[in-house]
């Protein structure tokens, strides 16, 4: 039996971007889930209950993206990783 050396190893056993999408599936139900909990404790209309849900997702959202991963974990979210 002949063998041949023209095999094709990845670098890496899992696609990068896979990564990035769980990460980010994670953080918008991590987000849901703690703007819900904020939102829930306020008495007030349904009209401004929404207006704190939206603005706690995006907060949330974007002090994981801004400060937690750019600024303390040092990665970059868009950049080539070579």
């Amino acid at each position: 039996m002949v063998t041949h050396d023209n095999i094709h190893i990845p670098s890496e056993s899992f696609p990068q971007w896979i990564w990035y999408t769980i990460e980010a599936v994670l953080v918008i139900v991590m987000s849901f889930l703690i703007s819900f909990k904020i939102a829930d404790s306020f008495e007030v209309t349904p009209e401004v209950g929404n207006w704190i849900l939206t603005g706690a997702f995006g907060a949330c959202f974007a002090g994981w993206y801004i400060i937690i991963r750019g600024f303390i974990l040092k990665k970059k979210i868009l950049g080539n990783r070579y």
